[in-house]
């Protein structure tokens, strides 16, 4: 599939080089020559200069009726104008627009019928994972598969954990009548599929899939039970700062520091129960006169990650229960775990977000859950096909998966059901497979291809 990338900022690069592993014949097209230049030697994608919303850019880039056009250039007029004659002059096979500016996806029948196929807003991701962290205290990452119904959750076992230095299988004992199941779990960096025998080891990362409404159960089995947090403090009143605080404010008490006066006044007016405050997030006088030491959960949402960084390193130093930040280079990601308790990366939203809409298998959702290690999860629905057809009738467990995948559920007519009991498969089950390394995609794919 050809596919052409309008932006080469940090979500373009990233689109780039994911897709470019997956076997996308992929052009990139950006004003900046020398990050087109930058991109042509690291990368192997044809870079090209140009602006996005130019028509001789996608001749440039032999745009056609089997082209998918990703608009993700940091202005959303730009991106609106570059779909518009990618359909009308080059009649694209799809259009994925990024929006910056959420009042736009309420008027997209305007920009013409058809003009965006797939509006993404990975400001609007970014808001509901970091309120989710914070609704379930303890959890450092929660993706929803199956309609919201399943939750795949990464927590980090704790010293005074229930299951520290036990067997897998107490979990059932702790918990009876709760479901769950763990595909995997990162041990000093590496990962592997445990069983019922494996002895849960204080420091690592365990994935596991439930009911979204046993999530806090699960967790507090892996580490010490949590009281659900009240006090958070926000820093930075751009768009995500200050929707994450319109989403909280009627159930948290929250502050907001913003250093644009002008913007403080602003969304003063908007805010209802936030108290708003002008000053900087790493200011320590600041940060103790509004008494952080009692704050649960400190957000360092600006655009610079290098003040979110040190804000965030200064809080918890203060006191701050739990630290959480926004990151949009992608080379700080692996150094800060162990300083900063949570770390979201937009651009890995944006990915996880345009490569459901590529795949052209039956798949549901598609979240690359670890940028560096290539881990990623899969929904998708089973079809019968040349590679399924021997299985349905028998179990699950016989499917002949990469042994860097594992089955985390299966969703049959709405209902969730753990692969730890014994069922075979059926036609159009919903399965949520783990997958430890991303090259096994495609082999993983076959299950979901419609004949």
């Amino acid at each position: 599939m050809k596919v052409v990338i309008l932006g080469a900022g940090k979500v373009g690069e990233s689109l780039a080089k994911n897709l470019s592993e997956d076997g996308y014949d992929i052009s990139i097209v950006d004003l900046d020559k020398q990050r087109i230049n930058y991109l042509k030697d690291k990368l192997d994608v044809a870079a090209i200069v140009g602006h996005a919303a130019h028509p001789n850019s996608f001749k440039k880039c032999a745009a056609d009726e089997d082209t998918v056009v990703l608009a993700v250039t940091n202005n959303d007029e730009v991106n609106i104008a570059a779909c518009q004659i990618a359909k009308a002059q080059f009649l694209v096979k799809k259009t994925i627009c990024r929006f910056k500016d959420n009042t736009y996806l309420d008027c997209l029948d305007s920009f013409g019928e058809g003009v965006i196929d797939i509006p993404i807003s990975p400001e609007n991701e970014v808001t509901s994972h970091l309120k989710e962290l914070i609704d379930h205290p303890g959890a450092e990452q929660i993706e929803d598969f199956a309609d919201g119904k399943v939750k795949l959750v990464s927590v980090k076992v704790k010293k005074s954990g229930k299951l520290v230095d036990k067997a897998l299988r107490t979990i059932e004992d702790d918990m009876p009548g709760v479901e769950s199941y763990i595909p995997s779990i990162y041990r000093k960096g590496k990962p592997f599929i445990p069983n019922g025998d494996t002895i849960v080891k204080e420091g690592d990362e365990v994935y596991f899939l439930t009911a979204t409404d046993n999530v806090d159960a699960v967790v507090n089995e892996m580490r010490p039970e949590q009281d659900p947090y009240s006090r958070v403090m926000i820093i930075g009143g751009g768009k995500i700062g200050f929707s994450l605080a319109k989403q909280l404010e009627k159930t948290y008490k929250v502050k907001l520091i913003e250093s644009n006066e002008e913007r403080c006044e602003e969304i003063s007016r908007d805010l209802e129960k936030t108290i708003v405050l002008r000053g900087k997030g790493a200011d320590q006088e600041l940060l103790k006169s509004e008494n952080i030491s009692q704050i649960d959960v400190f957000c360092a949402l600006t655009n610079d990650d290098e003040a979110n960084i040190m804000a965030s390193l200064l809080a918890k130093k203060l006191g701050a229960t739990k630290t959480m930040i926004i990151l949009n280079n992608p080379s700080y990601i692996n150094i800060l775990p162990g300083f900063v308790d949570s770390c979201i990366a937009p651009h890995r939203l944006t990915v996880s977000s345009v490569l459901q809409h590529l795949r052209e298998s039956d798949v549901a959702q598609d979240v690359i859950l670890k940028m560096s290690s290539g881990a990623e999860a899969l929904e998708g629905v089973v079809h019968a096909n040349e590679y399924t057809s021997d299985y349905f009738g028998k179990s699950i467990k016989e499917l002949p998966l990469p042994e860097d995948a594992s089955i985390g559920a299966i969703v049959r007519k709405g209902e969730v059901i753990m692969p730890s009991s014994e069922i075979d498969l059926c036609i159009e089950d919903h399965l949520i497979i783990f997958l430890s390394n991303k090259e096994k995609v495609k082999e993983v794919e076959k299950l979901f291809t419609k004949v």
